[in-house]
């Protein structure tokens, strides 16, 4: 029986030469940039590349703070291109020369359709390959802490369904919440009403967002800026043991509000590393350019522990 092999998309943002070390095959997401204003020369820039080519590969040649800023600053409009059936069967085809068992593993099906894309492709190969096509229901470092897993297990000749068995179990314990100031993607992903995006603009209301069951749940509100780090705090403190965390921002480096958190995040778990990521189009096209959160992967207490 051959190797397991793990594919998976851009938005898990594993770094590429870990991808390769670990044996994982990364399809990007294309991004098409729609609107945004021109600058005096009659042409839109993303940072310093021009925006005369109109569709961009995540991890590739899409730099995602620059995109973020432009969303922000000149009202560049991402709209987020999966990877096609077409595109997983190429490269479906070009794997089963060499296994005929593949792990899909890809963002939230109720985020992006690259879950339907990846599961229509699959369908030519029955009787071939035993490609299972799995949800994630997460996104960013969620999506990367499974392909890591995943690959792993796979590299130690663990059998595909033992896998996935493995991988399901883990996804419970990934929490993703997300504050936003931007109204408008909000409103354009259909996960507030026209009236709530006005009257939280004129209000000041921030938005506390939970991806529950790959899903971005509206949870509550958060009426002043200062009280967005104390929200994602109190996020925190619910948890007395993790085993990963990160910052999700726009900026790779650390804002006045970052420091603040990370100060705090830092009391609540000294050894913990603290890491900012720039989060990717996918979540981007759905809460706009200016959010802040945490991702959080729960620890597991040893087997028999108890208080």
């Amino acid at each position: 029986m051959s190797k397991v092999h793990i594919v998976t998309d851009s938005d898990s943002d594993i770094d590429p030469s870990l991808a390769e070390k670990l044996g994982v095959v990364v399809l990007p997401i294309r991004v098409h940039l729609d609107g945004g204003d021109e600058n005096r020369h009659g042409g839109r820039r993303l940072g310093s590349q021009t925006l005369d080519k109109q569709v961009w590969e995540d991890g590739l040649d899409l730099n995602r703070e620059d995109l973020l800023l432009q969303m922000s600053e000149r009202r560049v409009h991402p709209r987020v291109v999966e990877p096609t059936a077409s595109d997983f069967r190429r490269l479906y085809s070009r794997l089963t020369r060499h296994t005929d068992q593949i792990i899909s593993l890809h963002s939230s099906a109720s985020l992006s359709p690259i879950c339907a894309e990846a599961e229509r492709a699959a369908q030519s190969f029955l009787g071939r390959c035993d490609i299972a096509v799995m949800d994630s229901e997460t996104i960013s470092l969620g999506l990367q802490i499974l392909v890591k897993e995943a690959a792993r297990l796979a590299n130690a000749s663990v059998p595909l369904h033992d896998v996935l068995r493995h991988i399901r179990g883990l996804v419970s314990r990934i929490y993703v919440v997300m504050v936003t100031r931007t109204m408008d993607y909000l409103k354009y992903s259909h996960l507030i009403s026209s009236t709530q995006a006005v009257l939280g603009t004129m209000l000041g209301i921030s938005p506390f967002l939970s991806i529950e069951d790959g899903r971005i749940i509206p949870m509550e509100k958060v009426r002043y800026r200062e009280r967005i780090v104390d929200k994602l705090i109190e996020f925190a403190a619910e948890f007395s043991l993790v085993d990963q965390v990160a910052i999700l921002q726009s900026v790779s480096y650390p804002t006045e509000e970052t420091k603040q958190l990370q100060e705090r995040l830092q009391q609540l778990w000294p050894e913990q590393d603290l890491p900012i990521l720039v989060y990717g189009p996918l979540l981007a096209s759905h809460v706009g350019p200016d959010g802040i959160g945490l991702i959080v992967y729960e620890g597991q207490r040893p087997e028999g522990w108890v208080w």
